[in-house]
């Protein structure tokens, strides 16, 4: 599961990363000063959804990987309190 997220989380910030530097760059092309702050919010805020849609089949991975762990952990806690309660010997 590690690998996957780290995946997605690199490739979120790879987009990130390009977003800005195409606003930064646009700026540029016209002659206006963005300044890199200002061009890393808009490129946050423009991949946000992009991110959504592109990485879909990376994000539904990550998703199905949490849901197993989740699932996981609430058959042993219903295991553990079976145990406490003395209903499994």
């Amino acid at each position: 599961m590690v690998g996957w997220v780290a995946l997605y989380t690199l490739v979120r910030f790879g987009l990130v990363a390009v977003v800005a530097a195409i606003v930064w760059g646009i700026g540029w092309l016209v002659g206006i000063t963005v300044p890199v702050l200002v061009a890393a919010v808009f490129g946050v805020l423009i991949a946000l959804p992009i991110g959504m849609v592109a990485f879909k089949t990376i994000r539904l991975k990550v998703n199905a990987q949490i849901a197993a762990v989740d699932a996981d952990r609430a058959a042993r806690r219903s295991d553990l309190h079976a145990q406490l309660r003395g209903d499994n010997d």
